[in-house]
């Protein structure tokens, strides 16, 4: 990868952030857990389709970058999402039906600079 300069655009990364204890405190199926990221990338990406970084990130599909974080639990994912809501920073936070609980969120494709301040505390989902 080529490293981005002057007339050459942002790699543009999605970040997916899944709460970890879904899998290690409510022991949920890892299928299951990594089925709610899915779910929440393919919803923010169709939410923001008509955004301009969406539309080229869609159009590279053979070289897109997803980075998936974890966050220790529900209330670590929601106050995520107001910081992002605060921050003008466009996402789409996943609830589980017929629970009605949030799962994860997916922000829509961003350079990767633009938002990894406000998620640089949160660790690799393992």
């Amino acid at each position: 990868m080529a490293a981005s300069g002057a007339g050459s655009p942002a790699r543009l990364v999605q970040y997916v952030v899944v709460r970890s204890d879904l899998v290690h405190a409510l022991s949920w199926p890892l299928g299951a857990v990594i089925t709610q990221a899915c779910h929440t990338a393919t919803a923010a990406l169709h939410v923001f389709r008509s955004d301009p970084d969406t539309a080229r990130y869609l159009e590279e599909l053979d070289s897109m970058h997803k980075v998936v974080l974890g966050v220790p639990d529900e209330a670590a994912l929601t106050a995520l999402s107001q910081t992002l809501t605060e921050a003008g920073v466009s996402h789409k936070l996943w609830m589980e039906q017929p629970e009605n609980i949030p799962t994860c969120l997916a922000l829509k494709p961003y350079p990767k600079e633009t938002v990894q301040p406000l998620l640089r505390k949160f660790k690799l989902f393992k």
